[in-house]
């Protein structure tokens, strides 16, 4: 059996490596997902991968829509700590990202909540710096 600090260490390495498809193999079929953004902004054609979902498949296309929108040279994670309570995660962490479109760089801190049950991911709630993202994706 996999242990989810075992399985979020395994997301993790997936996420730096580029690899929506592989992601999405660690994904219940459904998975409760959320982004903590304003509602009225899920969606926007700047940030289409801002939205909620709940397939294995969303969640590659999530991945893949993140790195089409960024500049992946100029990416930056740090993980500040991984707290792991049973079959819930917490991920804590920042990010550094370049907007694509606008050339603007933006950082994030942020807290990843997430429910591991029999070696899938069934919770993958992201808390971050909405107004920072949106910011370096609209336009002047």
């Amino acid at each position: 059996m996999t242990t989810t600090r075992a399985t979020v260490e395994d997301l993790l390495g997936r996420i730096a490596a580029g690899a929506p498809d592989r992601l999405a193999a660690l994904f219940a079929d459904p998975c409760d997902w959320r982004v903590n953004w304003p509602e009225a902004e899920h969606g926007r054609p700047e940030t289409p991968w801002i939205r909620h979902r709940s397939t294995p498949a969303e969640a590659a296309a999530h991945f893949s829509q993140i790195a089409a929108h960024h500049v992946p040279e100029e990416n930056g994670t740090r993980i500040d700590g991984i707290l792991v309570d049973g079959g819930d995660a917490v991920v804590l962490g920042e990010i550094r990202q370049t907007a694509r479109p606008t050339g603007r760089s933006y950082t994030s801190r942020f807290a990843l909540h997430i429910t591991v049950k029999d070696g899938l991911i069934t919770r993958y709630h992201v808390y971050e710096d909405s107004l920072a993202v949106a910011d370096a994706f609209r336009a002047s």
